[in-house]
């Protein structure tokens, strides 16, 4: 697998929080880019900083020589139809397209309580078999429709959503055809109550793209014991960088290595930048992968060369 296969970008919630303005909502979104490219990421996510047309999206990352990730989309396919859905997303599709994005992150709000203070128990759910079905096939039809135009679906199964738990990924993942990719989100999938490394590996074939989010688990159970909504988790230190927290990122690249995962790894850390500041985090995001990763790459290339090795004929002369 060629270095260049996996590369390491980040969201600017780092930097300011879209559900939560007021956790870094005074910092500019060139504060963002100019720390990001300085630390050696190459490539940043959207958030609500950046312009929403696809011209104004390539000026502002021009000058720091820095790649479009993706997006995140806020999609409504719970509460309408799929013709409604595509209507609505096309823009968003072309915006990503025309700045080299190949994958869309879609977050479904319909009903959502990410943003509110409600508890995350309260959040919504599908109660029947047909109510599951009826959502899969609407989202795999938004789904041939984006991967029609060059840009895969990335499914973000979200704390407070109606995708959260490990069963609820399963769920989506079986009824739901190839088209729709998934986002496998480390912090998230913890805090739903999944062991990260056994979802990652049992939808491996359908992961398109990955956002590394670690988690503190002691506040995690905290959260848990104490009916936190997702604001309250964010506030108060559930989610950090990788290389901060108790997730074990080795061992999912191992796994993402075996599949020859080939796309972004996204640092993404919910958090108040008063109390970890934006730009120390960042970098202990990204000093974390990049040596997780060249240590991977590393042992995957020497494994690899070595089973190459012992599944060539002999050589005539050789001994």
């Amino acid at each position: 697998m060629p270095a260049s296969a996996i590369r390491i970008g980040i969201n600017p919630i780092s930097w300011s929080n879209d559900d939560l303005p007021a956790l870094g909502g005074e910092t500019p979104l060139s504060t963002a880019l100019s720390e990001g490219k300085a630390i050696g990421y190459e490539g940043f996510e959207l958030n609500g900083k950046f312009p929403r047309d696809a011209a104004g999206v390539a000026d502002v990352l021009r000058p720091y020589d820095l790649a479009l990730v993706s997006g995140w989309y806020s999609g409504r396919l719970a509460s309408r139809s799929a013709a409604e859905e595509i209507d609505a997303i096309a823009g968003h599709v072309e915006l990503l397209k025309h700045n080299g994005a190949t994958v869309l992150v879609y977050g479904e709000v319909a009903d959502s309580i990410q943003g509110q203070r409600i508890r995350l128990v309260e959040r919504p759910q599908f109660h029947n078999d047909s109510a599951w079905q009826g959502y899969a096939d609407k989202l795999t039809e938004l789904a041939r429709f984006t991967l029609s135009r060059g840009v895969r679906l990335a499914y973000h199964h979200h704390m407070g959503a109606y995708v959260e738990s490990p069963q609820d990924i399963h769920t989506l993942m079986a009824l739901t055809g190839h088209e729709v990719g998934l986002l496998f989100d480390s912090g998230h999938c913890y805090m739903g109550g999944g062991d990260p490394l056994q979802v990652l590996s049992a939808h491996i074939d359908r992961v398109c793209h990955v956002h590394f989010k670690d988690v503190r688990k002691p506040v995690v159970q905290l959260a848990r014991n104490n009916l936190w909504s997702f604001p309250d988790c964010i506030v108060n230190g559930t989610f950090t960088v990788p290389g901060d927290g108790d997730i074990d990122f080795a061992a999912l690249l191992d796994v993402l290595m075996q599949a020859r995962y080939q796309g972004w790894l996204v640092v993404e850390a919910e958090q108040d930048p008063a109390v970890a500041p934006s730009y120390a985090f960042a970098k202990k995001g990204f000093e974390t992968l990049r040596t997780l990763l060249s240590a991977a790459q590393l042992q995957y290339a020497t494994g690899h060369d070595l089973h190459h090795a012992r599944q060539q004929p002999p050589q005539p002369g050789s001994v």
